[in-house]
């Protein structure tokens, strides 16, 4: 069965009948509908079995639908035969129009393309059925961006219709695109969308400098590698097309000049490659020349990819430092070279066109003994003071080159001075020889080698001659003979020395050296006679070796003799110590006997008394600061014994009592100082019962009053009544 869609009436639309041959009209057979859209959207009539449509259908929705239908008793509802089955399809009609899904679209297309080169293709969707009727059928056209591009009607791709078109003169194109239904036939259904298309660029355009001719200056004293200027040739392209390469083609600074290229910028940057100087040549002419760095062949019909330009450079004038005449300066000075006398001479000149005076000096960081003196106009350079090559070959100084008129430009140069020897040593001997000779020894013997050395350097080496003195040319002991290694030998006359008769022979050399004029010295060989054995090995030097016991070396002797000593030594040691233990440590003299006072705590009482046996309470409260420390040793001379103290007077503050003695005995040299009076228990002003000391007590024992004890109070009443007796108790 079918039924239209989107069909709407007053009335359901019928869609068909079902009929049985069982039903012979006699109306007791009951049609039943069910499955898809039963009793929803199609409904029967039990009785004569017409199905409508009851409700309006879309075919883009469900395209059709499935039911089965039953013949049934009317009574009984029994059926009267199997069920069957059918469909009922929706028929299309045009109700959907064309849709672009995933518009707007973009593409791209390279400039300067040729006629009909694809750009891209779109494509549109239609709902309604593809195979009933033409509801479906598409056709593509373009409403906009015509001449430029053309679309295929039936595949929607999209060409361009236009050859050559130039990004630089237009980049992008905006293209409306329809499509429509029914193959295009009028009463069709229609949708549209756009298309960006973007001109991608090529290489169809060379550099071309902004200006003909660059003028650009630049002072003379610039710094190698500086920036002078920057030039710049425009490309209508972009991106790798538009990169250029900048190079310095021809002109009269080739050499002095370099251009490199900025990629960012895309410029080219001149820089100095040498220094420049104005009063040689004031500005200099290049040309150069900007090229692609990438080309399409297929456009070098239109000519070279390249572009020239002419850069003026102008050199201005600086004030520039003094120029020596050479870098570094050698020069050479005999070492008696008078003071005074000139050693060399540097020069300088200001290269500026109003050229300066130049004043020298020399650096006197580099002479710092001030051996130098230059002259400030001319720049010689003199002696100052004496130069001795023996201390120091090289002389390294800095001479300095200041304008007059501008104190700010200065120039420097090292100037090597050599100090040039002069034969003013004499030889000597190399070292401090002492040769030994035996007495078993044979005539001819040589006894010793020896050579000399010269402080001189001269130019052909060192040559000495070797000569006795004149009193001693015929010694009948020794002779000299020299070596080819310029060296010298001794040897011996004759044999049967003998060190008891003599032990040491001095035997005096002349040295001369080859100089000129010649300098000679006299240097004293020492020989000592020995005894050695038979194969020529020395034993013994020593007279003394005559008188040692048989079989008994000098080493052994002496390791006896110092045992000896030592033993000699410890005696005495303890001898000493015995005698000093016994010595008194105190000078027993009745006058310088002192008093020791004991301190027994307890008394108790004093608010100040806090520490027992404090030797801190030695020190009175009130004169801390005029103590004074003594070192403990005895006094080195013995004074006269002081006179006696004075008794005390009944009624003096012990406190000032002790002070007086404590000075008395620092400053006395005649006190011992390891005897002092020691003083414990000073109670302090807070006491109740004051001080008990009784070194103010001038009478003896037997005379004492101690009545004036019950005074203190009820602590010390019971020692009062001990102490107190009347005078019969006296006579008692």
């Amino acid at each position: 069965m079918f039924v239209l869609e989107e069909f709407s009436g007053p009335e359901p639309i019928l869609v068909g009948r079902l009929h049985t041959d069982l039903d012979p009209g006699s109306k007791k057979i009951k049609y039943i509908l069910s499955g898809d859209g039963a009793g929803t959207i199609f409904q029967i009539n039990d009785i004569t079995g017409d199905i409508h449509a009851i409700k309006r259908l879309d075919r883009e929705e469900k395209a059709e639908y499935t039911l089965t239908a039953q013949a049934v008793d009317w009574e009984t509802n029994k059926p009267l035969e199997p069920p069957s089955e059918f469909i009922i399809k929706v028929q299309d009609i045009n109700d959907n129009a064309p849709e672009f899904l995933n518009g707007p679209y973009h593409a791209t297309v390279p400039e300067m393309s040729i006629l009909g080169t694809s750009v891209t293709n779109v494509t549109a969707t239609d709902a309604d059925d593809p195979v009933y009727g033409n509801s479906a059928k598409l056709v593509y056209s373009i409403l906009e961006g015509q001449p430029y591009f053309s679309i295929e009607p039936e595949t929607a791709i999209i060409k361009t219709a236009l050859p050559n078109m130039d990004r630089e003169a237009k980049e992008e194109y905006v293209v409306v695109i329809q499509a429509k239904d029914m193959g295009g036939h009028s009463g069709g259904l229609s949708g549209t969308t756009t298309l960006t298309v973007t001109l991608t660029d090529v290489n169809d355009n060379p550099p071309k400098f902004a200006q003909s001719l660059y003028h650009f200056s630049v002072p003379e004293d610039v710094v190698l590698g500086t920036a002078i200027g920057r030039v710049k040739a425009n490309d209508q392209d972009i991106g790798e097309n538009a990169q250029s390469s900048y190079d310095i083609i021809d002109g009269d600074g080739t050499a002095l000049f370099e251009i490199t290229s900025d990629a960012q910028a895309q410029d080219g940057i001149i820089r100095l490659r040498k220094p420049l100087d104005f009063e040689t040549k004031k500005s200099y002419t290049l040309k150069v020349e900007a090229a692609n760095v990438h080309t399409d062949p297929r456009f070098s019909s239109r000519g070279p990819f390249k572009d020239t330009a002419t850069v003026k450079i102008v050199v201005e004038d600086a004030d520039e430092p003094p120029v020596f005449s050479s870098p570094t300066y050698l020069l050479e000075v005999h070492e008696n070279a008078a003071l005074n006398s000139v050693i060399g001479q540097v020069t300088a000149r200001d290269p500026d066109i109003t050229s300066s005076p130049i004043r020298f000096s020399i650096d006197r960081h580099t002479d710092l003994e001030r051996q130098f003196n230059v002259n400030a106009d001319d720049g010689k350079i003199t002696l100052a003071t004496p130069l001795d090559r023996e201390l120091s070959v090289w002389h390294n100084i800095t001479i300095i080159a200041t304008e007059i008129r501008n104190h700010s430009q200065i120039s420097r140069v090292p100037v090597a001075i050599k100090v040039l020897d002069v034969n003013d040593n004499a030889p000597e001997f190399a070292s401090e020889y002492e040769a030994f000779l035996c007495e078993n020894g044979k005539p001819g013997q040589v006894i010793q080698t020896v050579s000399a050395m010269d402080k001189d350097d001269p130019k052909n080496g060192h040559y000495f001659l070797y000569s006795l003195l004149p009193e001693m040319v015929n010694n009948p002991n020794f002779t000299i003979k020299k070596n080819e290694d310029n060296s010298l030998s001794i040897l011996a006359k004759h044999n049967g020395f003998n060190r008891q008769k003599q032990e040491v022979y001095l035997l005096p050399i002349i040295i001369s050296d080859s100089g000129n004029p010649p300098l000679s010295s006299t240097s004293t060989l020492t020989i000592r006679v020995c005894g050695c054995s038979s194969d020529g090995v020395v034993q013994s030097c020593n007279v003394e070796a005559y008188v040692l016991p048989i079989g008994l070396s000098m080493g052994a002797l002496i390791a006896i003799l110092a045992c000896i000593i030592l033993l000699l030594v410890i005696v005495v040691l303890f001898v000493t110590l015995r005698r000093h233990k016994n010595e008194p440590l105190i000078i027993k003299d009745d006058e310088d006997v002192r008093e020791n006072i004991i301190r027994y705590d307890d008394e108790g009482g004093g608010e100040e008394d806090t520490e027992a046996f404090d030797i801190a309470t030695l020190q009175n409260p009130d004169g801390i600061n005029g103590f004074l420390p003594r070192k403990d040793i005895k006094p080195d001379l013995q004074f006269m014994p002081r006179q006696g103290l004075a008794p005390v007077p009944s009624g003096v503050d012990v406190d000032e009592f002790i002070n007086v003695r404590l000075h008395e005995a620092d400053n006395d040299p005649t006190a011992p100082p390891y005897d002092s009076i020691q003083i414990y228990g000073y109670e302090g002003r807070g006491s109740v019962a004051g001080s008990l000391s009784s070194l103010e007590s001038t009478t003896s024992d037997s005379d004492q009053n101690f009545d004036y004890l019950s005074d203190w109070g009820p602590r010390f009443k019971r020692l009062g009544e001990l102490y107190s007796v009347g005078e019969s108790d006296k006579e008692t």
